[in-house]
């Protein structure tokens, strides 16, 4: 009996030594060159910056390798000097109607009221506006009167020369981009959604990097889904980095402040912040406008606020701009999609609104489409 009872045990024993075995996993030996199950796959990674305002949230700035976003080569672009003289003859195909329709008219054997009646009516089609069109008009009649007779050349001069004028030939055009006391100069892009701001905040980066400044550019604009991403791919390809939110919705102050912080930090030339730029009527939406500028001045001088025009709009563009302009003091005007309207009297019509000079146009698509504002060559090819 005792001999069965030890068979049992030793029975028992062996059956649950194995059965322990199964559930213990044996260490192995790991290649120095293979991945550690513990370690933590490579992605993308946001370092968050504190805001340090005391006015919003906090943002971040994403460190995202080149290879997982598809980066180009970083591209050098061509210096802005000049661009609208080479992209004049894309000018002249949608405003010649208006040069042409004036010189015809100026060129008649006899200008009487019926006709000068035409001339500020065209004028008026093309935006400039009641009151400048009035007032060319009474400048062109003394003139005729003086001159007297009126060759064609004589008409293009005089109508080049009041047209000229109106426009501000000697007007402070110029964009304060140099950065002072270690400080980065500050671009703040104001406008509505559709105007093409997102994008020229891009080509101006990458204008101001052909002029051999360095830039920072901020995406402010936290509540248009996708803005973030397309100002930082048009940044990418100059080699310009961007502090964006780790989030939409994001506070907006908050991302601009910390835009200028990390430009201060870095040591670049010019920081430019994209805002949000939806339905201007809203109070609260031009309140955090404001808020935005407030808070950037915090930290520095905001040197430029560009409002961002498109001059398709006409005298709606007018109503926008004397919104934005209320809020935050704007310095300067940039007018998209000038190549694609017949109604170039717009940049009148909005100097004179605003008492503040269009200082760069968009002439297409492109990448390198928007060029500094030039009376002289604007009004060269209007008249062809």
């Amino acid at each position: 009996m005792e001999y069965v009872i030890l068979i049992i045990v030793l029975a028992v024993l062996a059956v649950g030594t194995g059965g322990w075995l199964l559930f213990v996993r044996p260490r192995r030996g790991r290649s120095p060159d293979a991945p550690s199950a513990a370690a933590p796959t490579t992605a993308p990674q946001a370092t968050t910056i504190p805001a340090g305002s005391g006015d919003g949230e906090s943002a971040a700035v994403p460190e995202t390798p080149a290879a997982a976003t598809g980066v180009l080569e970083v591209e050098r672009p061509p210096p802005s000097a000049g661009r609208l003289v080479r992209l004049r003859a894309r000018l002249a195909r949608s405003q010649t109607s208006l040069g042409s329709a004036l010189l015809n008219l100026l060129s008649r054997d006899r200008l009487d009221d019926d006709t000068w009646d035409e001339i500020e009516e065209v004028l008026i089609t093309a935006d400039v506006g009641v009151v400048p069109a009035r007032l060319m008009v009474d400048e062109l009649k003394t003139k005729v009167k003086v001159l007297g007779t009126r060759s064609p050349d004589e008409v293009r001069g005089l109508l080049k020369a009041e047209l000229v004028a109106q426009l501000g030939e000697d007007t402070d055009r110029s964009l304060y981009t140099s950065p002072h006391n270690g400080v980065p100069a500050v671009v703040l892009m104001v406008g509505v959604n559709g105007t093409g701001k997102t994008t020229t905040c891009g080509k101006l980066a990458r204008a101001l990097i052909g002029d051999g400044y360095t830039v920072l550019l901020g995406g402010a604009d936290t509540f248009r889904a996708g803005a973030a991403d397309q100002l930082q791919t048009g940044g990418q390809r100059v080699g310009a980095e961007t502090v964006r939110a780790d989030r939409e919705g994001a506070d907006p102050a908050s991302v601009a402040f910390e835009a200028v912080s990390e430009g201060t930090d870095k040591g670049v030339d010019v920081v430019v912040i994209d805002t949000a730029g939806r339905l201007h009527t809203k109070v609260g939406l031009m309140d955090e406008l404001g808020k935005v500028k407030r808070v950037v001045e915090k930290k520095a001088t905001v040197d430029e606020v560009l409002l961002v025009l498109d001059a398709t709009t006409g005298q709606n563009g007018l109503r926008q701009a004397r919104v934005f302009a209320e809020v935050v003091d704007v310095t300067g005007i940039v007018l998209t999609k000038l190549d694609g309207t017949a109604k170039g009297g717009i940049v009148i019509a909005v100097q004179r609104e605003l008492g503040v000079p269009v200082k760069l146009v968009g002439l297409g698509e492109g990448p390198d489409d928007l060029a500094p504002f030039d009376p002289d060559a604007f009004v060269d090819a209007i008249l062809g």
